[in-house]
């Protein structure tokens, strides 16, 4: 049986062939392995275990299903039916009406530029509408680091629509150099 969350009267949106559905317990080793290969790119410090993994869906994942204004809605984003990604709304400060966007995609769509642009665009035109449309936030924001990886990232977001509000330089040990930290964000029209 499909979960839903209290905050959203539709559950699943589609644009095309791609679909963003709530996070699926059958995906947790995908993004599990996704995450340990991209970890230089996340506030993840340490590689997930399928122990870690399975205590995180059964006592994080699955009490936002509970709850009328969960801190966080990820979901699982399809194409074809195929999982690709996963993402959502995260750190959602539900007074304030604003929430950080997260991402990550398959490994080998995240290496390729066209691809990953294709998809983390749709991923976005989902997402904003969820987040504006249909649960009437004001901001969304995104952070991440300055690395060559993520050129395509900011590429993307900047052409959304995305300005910078923060820089913090030299702020994060990565592979033993000091990176910058961004924080780009989206508000409503």
């Amino acid at each position: 049986m499909a979960r839903a969350y209290r905050c959203l009267s539709k559950q699943e949106f589609v644009q095309g062939d791609y679909r963003l559905v709530p996070i699926r317990d059958e995906d947790k080793y995908a993004i599990m392995e996704w995450r340990n290969e991209q970890i230089d790119i996340l506030r993840q410090k340490e590689p997930l275990t399928k122990e870690k993994q399975d205590w995180y869906f059964q006592n994080v994942v699955g009490k936002l299903f509970e709850q009328e204004r969960p801190e966080q809605l990820l979901f699982s984003f399809l194409e074809k039916d195929v999982l690709i990604g996963y993402g959502g709304l995260v750190h959602i400060d539900w007074e304030s009406m604003n929430a950080e966007i997260s991402f990550i995609t398959q490994t080998e769509r995240n290496s390729v530029e066209e691809k990953f642009v294709m998809d983390f665009h749709l991923f976005l035109e989902i997402l904003i509408s969820v987040a504006y449309d249909k649960l009437n936030f004001k901001k969304l924001h995104t952070t991440f680091y300055d690395l060559p990886s993520r050129i395509y990232y900011k590429k993307c977001i900047v052409k959304f629509g995305f300005v910078e509000e923060a820089c913090l330089k030299l702020h994060l040990q990565i592979n033993g150099s000091l990176a910058n930290v961004f924080i780009y964000s989206h508000f409503r029209i």
